[in-house]
């Protein structure tokens, strides 16, 4: 296959932030890469990973930190306490990490209610007394009315690297296969009609879970993981594109292996959505040699977050910028590009 050139040819310049900046598109790589990482320039931070794998002593740890701005906070299947609590797990789990210590910053707007409060720091420390893991430290400022939506939190996890695991990147190759555990763009639609209170009567429940128990499931049964990646921001298409650049492969994706729940996909038709680019909060990718194919979904459908779990794609050998192409129901091959910024922003 030629090389393609996927950019435009005139990109537009941009002198201040705009929304789609933190959409988890072509944007928000544009100011990561050229104003964010090259002040902080290091070899960590070049892994490019969810969470930074640093050495201290004979042992490995992880340590990531993700801020959430939910719009609206509560929202079916979940709220931004639990979003928060989850997210930060998830992000240390994609390192193969087991989670031990969070902290917990707050940001709140002057005449949030208590008892909502309350309610968001309840769902935090049930989620985190699940996941075995304790809320340690933390910071709280409050702003002036008008100048927050609520509350806003900050999270940072620490967590320890057992078995030697080695999950980054790096190691993807080809011949490797590409599964995920389960449906995905649930998170983004919940969150958008729950905000919108748009007139569709549906049972869409974000998907919002911690993802490090069937993680750590998949490393003690030995699955010799290449790397993983949850599925939030951008969604499925958006982590694929970031990877396969990133490991400078080619990745083929088959559309008919892709479970997308039929509320779900009635919504997205309606509204003009590619449920392939809506966030996720407890749908990962996962990258593993094809001969683990079958072990690795044994596995994963043991855990009630795996039972849809599927192979959906595998990668080729190198492509010097790195391409994703989606194999359509139509038997087309489509390939896929990061969109500027993000369909629905605020779902996390």
């Amino acid at each position: 296959m030629p090389d393609l050139e996927l950019n435009c040819p005139l990109p537009l310049q941009y002198e201040q932030i705009v929304m789609a900046h933190g959409g988890g598109g072509r944007l928000m790589q544009q100011l990561l890469d050229s104003i964010v990482q090259p002040e902080f320039n290091n070899p960590i931070l070049s892994q490019k990973h969810d969470s930074a794998v640093c050495g201290i002593g004979t042992n490995k740890i992880a340590f990531t930190t993700d801020s959430y701005v939910v719009k609206p906070l509560f929202f079916p299947g979940g709220d931004i306490g639990k979003l928060a609590v989850c997210g930060t797990l998830n992000d240390l789990a994609m390192s193969g990490a087991k989670p031990l210590y969070l902290s917990c910053s707050l940001i709140i707007e002057e005449g949030f209610a208590i008892k909502d409060l309350q309610r968001v720091l309840h769902s935090m420390q049930q989620t985190a007394h699940q996941a075995d893991v304790q809320i340690v430290t933390g910071d709280t400022k409050v702003v002036d009315r008008g100048s927050g939506d609520g509350v806003y939190i900050n999270t940072a996890g620490i967590g320890v690297i057992l078995n030697n695991a080695e999950v980054s990147p790096a190691r993807i190759q080809p011949g490797d296969v590409i599964i995920i555990n389960s449906d995905i763009a649930r998170h983004g639609i919940a969150v958008m009609l729950e905000r919108e209170a748009a007139d569709f009567e549906h049972d869409i429940t974000s998907d919002c879970a911690d993802l490090s128990g069937i993680v750590q499931d998949l490393i003690q049964a030995g699955i010799d993981i290449h790397c993983m990646r949850d599925l939030t921001r951008g969604g499925l298409a958006s982590c694929l594109i970031e990877l396969a650049a990133t490991s400078r492969h080619q990745f083929e994706i088959s559309e008919p292996a892709l479970t997308v729940r039929q509320e779900v996909n009635s919504v997205c038709e309606i509204l003009g959505f590619d449920p392939l680019y809506i966030a996720n909060e407890g749908c990962f990718a996962l990258f593993v040699p094809e001969a683990q194919t079958g072990q690795t979904l044994r596995v994963l459908r043991q855990h009630p977050l795996g039972r849809q779990a599927s192979l959906i794609g595998l990668v080729k050998a190198g492509h010097p910028k790195g391409l994703v192409t989606l194999q359509t129901v139509m038997g087309i091959s489509r390939v896929l590009d990061l969109l500027s910024g993000e369909q629905l922003p605020r779902i996390c």
